[in-house]
Order: C-alpha cells, then structure tokens, then sequence
C-alpha cells in the first residue's frame, strides 16, 4: 500500500496546521487591522458595535500565533487542534456581531441602548472637553459609515469573520 510512516504524515499534518495558524493570525490581524485603518486613518469614527466586533480579532490573533507556535515545536496535536477551535469559535462570534450590526443598520431589529461611539478624537479648539461635546456627536450603530459593493463593513466583517471560521474548523479538524 502507499501509506506513509506515521512520524511522516503527523510531520505533514503538523506542517499543515502551523500553516493554518499562520495564515488565520495574519488574516485575523489584517481585518482588524482595516477597521483600525479606516478609523485613524479614514477619519470614520466607531460606533459601540464597530468596537465590539474587534474583540474576537484582539483575542484570536495572540491565540493563533500560539497555535503556529506550539504546532512548530511540535506539542501534541489536540493543543493546536483545540487553539484552532477556539479560533474558530471567536470567528463564530464575530460573525454573530457582524450580521446582529448589518441588521440593526438595515433597520430589521433594533440596536442597543448605548450605541454610540466608544472614544474618538475631540477638537478643543482650546476650550475645555465640556464645550467640545456639545459639538461632538458620535455615529449611531444603525448608520453605516460606508459600503463597499452595497455591503457595510459590518457586513464584510461577517463575510470575513465566516470564511475564517471555516480555515479554522477545517485545520482542526482536518485528518491526521
């Protein structure tokens, strides 16, 4: 038969899921990344929501470089398997976060209470912060900022947040 002795397919296993570490930890940190971008670069401001869908990326890139690194030194497999679940489960919940926010800006349910933005920059004009909030006035999460190819980025963070869910749950569960 043409089977492979079993340290050669754990070593191409093994390769495989620091590749899919790799890849998901730079993708996730590109996205986020974007939305960084787009606020201090852009100028586009976050509402409440747009901040909240950054958490899964904050937590999943650290959490997938683990991944690449404890498949890189070879620690056993269900380790790197379980970090890319996990990773899976964070892109899940980016997901959720993504289309809960298209819809509240499609207007099919409501936002939350407290959607407004989280901090942005405020211009003094040299008086005090008191007077600057009453000129400033945060996005509301039921507007979007902008929409690329008629989708908003809350709609591109679910299409993103879906497609990394699934390189996650395919690496781990990939055969050995």
């Amino acid at each position: 038969m043409n089977e492979r002795p079993m340290t050669a397919t754990m070593n191409a296993d093994g390769r495989q899921r620091t590749r899919t570490a790799l890849f998901l930890a730079v993708a996730m940190a590109a996205t986020v990344g974007s939305a960084l971008g787009f606020q201090h670069i852009g100028g586009y401001i976050p509402c409440h929501l747009c901040l909240e869908q950054r958490t899964p990326y904050y937590i999943g890139v650290p959490l997938m470089v683990l991944a690449a690194i404890a498949s890189t030194l070879s620690a056993p497999a269900w380790l790197t398997r379980g970090l890319l679940v996990i990773g899976g489960l964070l892109m899940l919940y980016g997901l959720y976060l993504g289309v809960y926010h298209s819809g509240v800006e499609w207007g099919w349910w409501q936002g939350p209470a407290d959607c407004t933005a989280g901090a942005g920059p405020v211009d003094t004009g040299g008086k005090g912060v008191l007077d600057a909030l009453d000129k400033f006035v945060p996005p509301s999460c039921d507007k979007a900022a902008l929409r690329i190819l008629g989708l908003s980025l809350a709609g591109w963070n679910a299409i993103a947040s879906l497609i990394l869910a699934a390189v996650a749950f395919r690496g781990a569960f990939s055969r050995d």
